[in-house]
């Protein structure tokens, strides 16, 4: 019980919020490259001449340009992960610094750097998945053929994961950063780099659905970039973030089926 106490004193003394602020600044330059299209595009002057805001279409140029083309897509990914996901982890970033109170400067560096660098790559991971889902079903094409039934149908699926209790699991502790540490932490940059690894993978289960929606509707969309954003991260840090969850579910199921019915009359 005794270190129990330690432990939460430990996590819950004031001090200058400088993880916030490097969190924020990295968010904030991330947002600045994905905007201002500061990373080389997968296709490279080809890619410069099409809009990549289209659906699929980012996703055709690093498949149709090889392992270069899918390490500048990994690589564009990954940013606009940090860009989205940055802002509303730092509850968890911050928590996790105050955990190291007593630890040297440079250890603390390090197992920050470690905690926070995982949870990027983790994201950047993530990547992989529309580059398989393109390979197998041309977005593009079928965006282009069939875009009515393919964002309906997309709608849908957000919804009924929006829904499921598998959302609020992870989404619990999502909204919990305290929790999670409490009950995952662990010592020395490995454990660093364990527990990050952990959260992100909750963090992964609760927001794919609006990610798979993002690749159909266009993944360097800006506009629905910043929308859903603002979804995930209110999602997770305020107090009717679960209500908020439950209505982008109902909301993205009527949509969904109105669209069908649209696109099939």
């Amino acid at each position: 019980m005794g270190t129990q106490d330690s432990f939460r004193d430990r996590i819950t003394r004031r001090r200058i919020p400088i993880v916030a602020l490097v969190t924020y600044t990295i968010a904030l330059l991330a947002w600045a490259a994905v905007v201002g299209r500061w990373l080389p595009m997968p296709g490279g002057e080809m890619a410069m001449q099409m809009q990549m805001s289209d659906p699929g279409v980012p996703e055709a140029m690093a498949l149709s340009n090889g392992i270069t083309g899918i390490g500048l897509y990994l690589v564009m990914w990954g940013v606009m992960m940090i860009a989205m996901m940055y802002p509303s982890s730092v509850p968890l970033f911050r928590l996790y610094s105050k955990t190291l109170e007593g630890t040297t400067t440079t250890g603390k560096a390090a197992r920050v750097g470690a905690f926070i660098g995982t949870y990027a790559l983790v994201w950047t991971l993530t990547g992989v998945v529309p580059l398989v889902v393109n390979t197998l079903v041309p977005i593009a094409s079928l965006a282009n053929a069939h875009g009515g039934p393919l964002i309906g149908g997309t709608l849908l699926l957000l919804s009924g994961y929006q829904l499921s209790p598998y959302k609020y699991r992870c989404l619990r502790y999502c909204r919990s950063p305290l929790g999670f540490l409490m009950s995952h932490h662990r010592p020395g940059v490995r454990g660093a780099v364990r527990m990050s690894w952990q959260f992100a993978v909750f963090c992964v289960g609760c927001c794919w659905a609006l990610f798979a929606f993002i690749v159909i509707v266009g993944s360097m969309n800006i506009v629905w970039m910043a929308l859903i954003a603002v979804v995930l991260s209110l999602e997770r840090t305020v107090a009717w973030g679960e209500q908020l969850a439950r209505a982008v579910g109902v909301l993205a199921g009527i949509t969904g089926i109105t669209i069908v019915v649209i696109s099939i009359v």
